[in-house]
């Protein structure tokens, strides 16, 4: 059965691209099927925007490099942690409870209708998510470098953790089939073809 993970809202297969999924969502829906209007998208858009145009200006009263270009892994590690966090992990299910119904088999609903609508469709996007953690992230190490010293780092050391778990849990899975395979008997001579005999006959 091919493995299937759930990516923002839409739902894919590994070694192949989205798949539909009983009750999950593969596209955007468009805004005449959802309870909410464009300006509720205008006006998350617009509160991105104008915190995005006071990080520019704080950057720019500093002078300099703001974020030097070695920071930049640190930084999108501690992204990808932040908004795992935000978006998929229990314990921060407080945030998103009010915005969004988490239905026991992976489904997200939005709640509600108008700006909460929005909001939880944004908090269902990994991808949106991750847009507003980076600002975050980039205006706590422009604003509060020192304490970013110890924020980053944490987080980034906290996703290079979920990545070797990961794959510590992969690598595992596999060695427990390969060791199930090893296990089980031999095919015995001829069936193969028997079976090929048996399948043809049909």
């Amino acid at each position: 059965m091919p493995l299937k993970m759930r990516i923002g809202a839409g739902v894919y297969e590994a070694g192949g691209g989205p798949g539909p999924v009983a009750g999950s969502r593969s596209a955007m829906d468009p805004i005449s099927t959802t309870p909410t209007r464009p300006s509720d998208y205008a006006a998350l858009s617009a509160g991105y925007g104008a915190l995005l145009g006071a990080l520019v200006v704080a950057a720019r009263d500093r002078g300099g490099d703001p974020v030097r270009h070695a920071e930049l892994p640190a930084l999108g590690l501690a992204t990808f942690s932040l908004t795992k966090l935000v978006a998929k992990e229990k314990v921060d299910a407080w945030v998103r409870e009010p915005f969004l119904e988490e239905l026991a088999d992976g489904e997200r609903r939005p709640k509600g209708t108008g700006m909460r609508y929005a909001v939880g469709e944004l908090l269902s996007c990994s991808r949106c998510v991750g847009t507003w953690s980076a600002m975050g992230l980039v205006g706590l190490r422009l604003l509060r470098p020192r304490e970013a010293r110890v924020v980053i780092p944490v987080l980034a050391t906290a996703g290079v953790n979920d990545w070797l778990q990961t794959g510590f849990t992969a690598l595992c899975g596999r060695a427990n089939l390969n060791q199930r395979a090893a296990g089980a008997p031999a095919p015995e001579a001829g069936d193969h073809d028997r079976a090929q005999r048996f399948s043809s006959a049909r």
